[in-house]
């Protein structure tokens, strides 16, 4: 039962810190970006396909509109049995919605939102040049309660230049008062390519100790404001997790549409190009390769405060109770306080999870 992402590639301008495929707003490109969409997905009908989940991501999915998003979402609908309960998930940007169309696409189907707060700070916000302010943010979310949502998710970025626990802080606690069910908080990286890379150096950069106290500070007053962590940058009242994000994580089945989505199905990965005209002008999906194996699912298990369990892995591979041993063996190489471990589980720690990629290495150094 594969999850459906869409990738919507439209921005109404481009931040200066982001790297994912997106292009300026235009109504005939979204036209025939849906019409596309649409065909794609209708042709799925025949294969009997169920799909626990539907996540609408981009760019900016929302600057699609009500009425586009209702045809791709109807288009689903008609080509995957959806569970009972699905969720249904749009990305959001505060600058292009109101209650109207919050009414609208839950009308349509669509049952929770994820909105780009990045900050409640206003010189944070200038400074990763977002085009809302914290009080039209803090609008979108009381549009979209009032539109009939009642999961919404909100974002907030950590380790930015020049900020403090107190901005932090500032931040969290205005995100926590719009009451979300939801919260994702991931650490700035500066990705080549971007303005952000060719404007800041590392000096200029809060370094790997600070990053690390701030991480650990946010997870804490996340925690104490009642969202618990369920993966190194999420956390969910209770019952709220990110169903489709797990989908990753479990390293379950997906299938993606729109250009730069990407796919994992039967065993094997296929993407689309990052290129709306490539798209549009019917250009077949790439092969990945195959997945699922050992090493990159014990990697995504890490990163859920779960962790990696000898029973799953057992249940899902061969030898796996032998790999599960040879994670748990690598644990004697990591310093103490960073994880936990036992005969059943493995699991990192908030400290190990502030420096994830280095104990997650190591515990996969064998593979």
């Amino acid at each position: 039962m594969p999850g459906i992402y869409i990738h919507a590639p439209f921005c109404d301008g481009k931040c200066p810190y982001c790297d994912f495929y997106s292009l300026p707003v235009s109504k005939e490109r979204m036209d025939r970006y849906t019409d596309k969409i649409t065909e794609q997905l209708l042709r799925y009908g025949e294969r009997n396909l169920s799909a626990p989940t539907v996540y609408f991501g981009g760019g900016t999915p929302s600057l699609l509109g009500a009425r586009r998003l209702d045809k791709i979402l109807d288009a689903i609908t008609k080509s995957f049995s959806l569970e009972d309960g699905a969720e249904i998930t749009l990305e959001a940007n505060p600058r292009t919605v109101d209650k109207a169309f919050f009414s609208a696409i839950h009308k349509s189907g669509f049952n929770r939102v994820s909105i780009g707060l990045q900050s409640g700070d206003e010189q944070e916000l200038v400074l990763l040049q977002r085009r809302h302010t914290v009080q039209s943010a803090a609008e979108a979310v009381r549009n979209a309660r009032a539109g009939g949502f009642e999961n919404l998710s909100v974002d907030l970025m950590l380790a930015l230049p020049g900020q403090t626990k107190e901005t932090l802080g500032r931040s969290i606690d205005f995100a926590a008062g719009l009451d979300p069910q939801h919260v994702s908080a991931y650490i700035l990286k500066i990705e080549g390519r971007t303005p952000f890379a060719a404007r800041y150096r590392p000096e200029n950069l809060p370094d790997e100790e600070l990053s690390r106290e701030l991480y650990l500070f946010m997870a804490e007053k996340l925690e104490n404001l009642g969202y618990s962590q369920y993966e190194i940058s999420n956390f969910a009242k209770k019952g709220y997790e990110g169903r489709h994000n797990l989908l990753y994580w479990h390293c379950e089945e997906y299938l993606g549409f729109g250009p730069s989505s990407h796919s994992f199905y039967e065993g094997r990965r296929f993407f689309y190009p990052a290129d709306l005209k490539m798209f549009l002008d019917g250009t077949s999906l790439v092969s990945d390769g195959t997945g699922g194996e050992f090493e990159e699912y014990a990697m995504l298990a890490l990163r859920l405060t779960e962790g990696l369990g000898r029973a799953v892995c057992a249940k899902r591979y061969a030898k796996g109770t032998e790999l599960f041993d040879a994670v748990l063996e690598n644990t004697k190489k990591c310093p103490s306080g960073l994880l936990r471990a036992d005969s059943e589980h493995i699991s990192l720690t908030k400290e190990g999870f502030a420096v994830s990629n280095a104990v997650i290495g190591t515990l996969l150094s064998s593979f």
